[in-house]
């Protein structure tokens, strides 16, 4: 089995593919490196020839609604019709826990994705991920303002890398699911404990302000809209144990 890494070269892609190789198949990564332009297509039929999978965990260069929506239907897109004129047997595609609720932010770009998945002729599966750890960290740092850390109270269940890196390794070198996964972190958690939590293990200074209107990828969430559905598969490593070992 071969497959092909599209975004590999981020945090997401690179632990993606290290559990990829873990599963004894051949991995290829997609990047500029090699000549390929996802936006653009370019390069993009050649890198699918004589791959039978293609795992697609590219991100949008900004979370601003128009920028990324842009950027996932042409990617997307291109990717798509390639793997579908290389018959590609497994398309698998990571997206965001809320993606098909939330109508605002970033979400929306997701959902775009996934319609292009769903209306392609290839077969898909799609994994969508709870926020990771690390998105806690930089939703915090983006939201440090002079009075404080202002965060919405929302709950999460929030999901280590490694652990949405196994799961999207797994459902690649299986049967296409032709449906939707959720994967999440073990435990449920409000926004603004987890912020405080990683303000105290980093010795940072800072409030953390509840603000039900401060934004999460750009958009105002209710309290439950990120978190998973009860069959959603649940990853063994805690934000806690995460936070102890940085």
């Amino acid at each position: 089995m071969r497959v092909l890494v599209a975004g590999a070269t981020g945090l997401m892609g690179s632990r993606t593919v290290a559990r990829l190789r873990d599963h004894g198949v051949e991995v290829g990564q997609l990047s500029r490196a090699q000549g390929v332009d996802l936006r653009t297509g370019d390069g993009v039929e050649q890198a699918l020839r004589a791959v039978d999978v293609v795992v697609d965990v590219t991100d949008a260069p900004s979370h601003e609604r128009r920028v990324s929506e842009q950027f996932f239907t042409a990617a997307t897109g291109n990717l798509l019709r390639a793997a579908g004129a290389a018959g590609v047997a497994h398309y698998v595609l990571l997206s965001l826990v809320g993606a098909d609720r939330v109508d605002s932010g970033y979400f929306p770009a997701k959902a775009v994705q996934e319609r292009l998945a769903r209306r392609s002729t290839v077969p898909y599966s799609v994994v969508r991920a709870s926020p990771f750890f690390e998105t806690v960290q930089s939703v915090a740092a983006a939201a440090t303002r002079p009075d404080g850390v202002r965060v919405a109270p929302l709950l999460l269940r929030p999901v280590s890398v490694d652990d949405v890196a196994a799961t999207v390794a797994h459902v690649a070198v299986g049967v296409p699911l032709f449906d939707v996964l959720e994967t999440a972190g073990p435990e449920e958690g409000r926004l603004t404990d987890l912020v405080s939590d990683l303000l105290t293990a980093l010795g940072l200074p800072g409030q953390v302000v509840t603000d039900p209107r401060a934004p999460f990828f750009g958009a105002e969430l209710s309290e439950r809209a990120l978190l998973p559905g009860p069959d959603a598969h649940l990853g063994h490593h805690s934000f806690a144990r995460w936070l102890k070992e940085r």
